[in-house]
């Protein structure tokens, strides 16, 4: 029998580039995880670095990068899985990734399919980001992840707009569908309809994870998200600063909590339960 499904997504604010203070900030939302009882966490897209076109091919990663060291030993210590988002290189082709660590040690890779771009009117600062195609390629790795005894899969941000995406891992057996994202504030109300919808649809969990800070001079929309598998909304975190947002199924129905770090406060103060 499978055991309970607790799964989590983490909301940062990146520092541009700066892959030392992003893990650091990756090790803080680790161990608050950890310490709600989450079995897996997951990151926004590309969250080592940022949304940062012009610094993904000097700072990429490789599978077994030593800068993972910190991020590997902690999920082995906290018996927590991590999924996070970095530019990986894989035979001289460079992807938008989903590192994913796992309490034994290993790193696996699951690699965006869907490239996408984002329209002038998104900007912030006058500057919009150039599309991803001109930077990266698509990819085609797709690990289904066994996290105690449930299913799950995961898709970086264009890659949840195809419905085909989420019913290919529903047809695969995932119960849980990990959405790594960058979502922009006009984006974010069609995204999460989206979301509700694949929950209800395919009977999965899904674990919506967004920055709660702007990056490549683009706004985010931030209110990280879980869906139960009927497409009720658990838990959201606010619209700006990090956090997580935790979910716990047991036989008794879900328990959700959202912790914001620094302004924000921890809501609700006590788990809400959900009837199965």
């Amino acid at each position: 029998m499978a055991r309970e499904r607790s799964i989590a997504a983490a909301q940062t604010v990146p520092v541009r580039g700066d892959v030392a203070a992003n893990t650091d900030a990756h090790l803080r939302l680790a161990h608050l995880a950890a310490d709600e009882g989450a079995a897996v966490l997951v990151f926004p897209e590309l969250s080592l670095t940022g949304y940062e076109m012009d610094l993904a091919e000097p700072l990429a990663f490789v599978p077994g990068d030593p800068r993972l060291a910190p991020l590997v030993a902690a999920a082995a210590a906290r018996g927590l899985t991590l999924v996070v988002g970095a530019p990986v290189r894989i035979d001289d082709r460079l992807h938008i990734g989903a590192l994913i660590l796992a309490p034994d040690g290993t790193v696996a890779v699951y690699t965006k399919q869907r490239l996408g771009a984002f329209g002038a009117g998104a900007a912030v600062d006058g500057t919009v980001p150039p599309g991803e195609a001109t930077v990266f390629a698509p990819g085609r790795l797709d690990p289904l992840l066994r996290i105690s005894g449930h299913p799950m899969a995961i898709g970086i941000c264009a890659d949840t707009g195809r419905p085909a995406h989420p019913q290919a891992a529903a047809d695969r057996g995932a119960t849980t569908y990990l959405a790594s994202v960058f979502v922009i504030p006009s984006e974010f109300d069609r995204e999460a309809a989206n979301m509700a919808v694949y929950a209800a649809r395919h009977r999965m969990a899904v674990v919506f994870a967004n920055y709660g800070g702007p990056s490549g001079g683009l706004a985010s929309a931030g209110r990280s998200a879980i869906w139960s598998e009927t497409g009720e909304r658990l838990v959201e975190l606010d619209r700006s600063g990090a956090g997580i947002a935790v979910a716990v199924h047991t036989g008794a129905g879900w328990r959700a909590r959202a912790i914001m770090l620094g302004g924000g406060q921890p809501a609700p103060p006590e788990p809400r339960r959900h009837a199965p």
